[in-house]
């Protein structure tokens, strides 16, 4: 029993360690538009219905929040991002590109 609950654990620490690893390396690359490029990253798993790859992005879009001063962070961008990634998604499916 405790040795699942430590692979458990050490899975989740994995899943942490990543989405942390992926914030850091869009700050690296543009810290003013890295909350951005996360949340487009989530929005497109969403539209594709990737479900862990949208909670993955969405923990890296708060983990920019919290490290980066520097990242820019206006709702209305993420909004305009969001529906255009939901809009590409539908074409996509409909073979619309």
């Amino acid at each position: 029993m405790l040795g699942s609950l430590r692979r458990w654990m050490e899975g989740r620490r994995q899943i942490r360690r990543r989405w942390q690893a992926d914030a850091l390396r869009l700050v690296q690359h543009d810290e003013p538009g890295a909350y951005y490029e996360a949340q487009r990253l989530a929005a497109r798993a969403r539209a594709s219905g990737q479900a862990r790859e949208f909670i993955h992005w969405t923990k890296a879009a708060a983990e920019v929040a919290r490290i980066s001063p520097h990242a820019h962070m206006d709702l209305a961008v993420v909004q305009a991002i969001v529906d255009d990634e939901m809009r590409r998604g539908r074409a996509s499916r409909r073979g619309d590109d």
